[in-house]
């Protein structure tokens, strides 16, 4: 069975998707704030290969950038953003559509994914909170893998 990866076009699509997201994201008042000290060069990169794994594609992240903790302590000890969160996964659903991901399943998969990991294991409010080792947690077609 094809991956929610490979239905959005697979490396490319992810890096299409991770490209127009952070546009939108920079371009808005509210979501930017999250990169105040400015963004990593290779930000578009890592956020496809990240999402890409997520998604049921390669290791890609885990194997050049890092594990999950590393990317929740980058994420955490920001406190309650829920207007921030709503914003960026607005910024999300245009940017899917940007990228050129048509199918209507695929794009509500997308979605619920990224809602999900926005109002989850990116919003930890504590680093004590973040537990050393964890996979990059895997999205399906039927939701997050147990």
């Amino acid at each position: 069975m094809e991956t929610v990866y490979e239905a959005a076009g697979g490396a490319d699509g992810m890096l299409r998707l991770a490209a127009a997201w952070h546009e939108r994201v920079m371009a808005d008042e509210i979501v930017s704030h999250a990169f105040h000290g400015g963004a990593k060069p290779d930000h578009t990169e890592r956020l496809a290969a990240y999402w890409g794994e997520a998604l049921g594609g390669p290791p890609a992240y885990t194997t050049t950038y890092g594990d999950e903790a590393s990317v929740q302590r980058r994420h955490a000890g920001n406190g309650e953003h829920d207007e921030m969160n709503h914003r960026a996964i607005a910024c999300f659903d245009e940017a899917v559509i940007a990228a050129g991901i048509d199918d209507e399943r695929t794009r509500s998969v997308l979605h619920d994914y990224f809602a999900w990991t926005t109002f989850n294991t990116m919003y930890r409010h504590r680093l004590d909170d973040i537990d050393t080792g964890q996979p990059v947690p895997r999205w399906s077609w039927d939701g997050l893998e147990a």
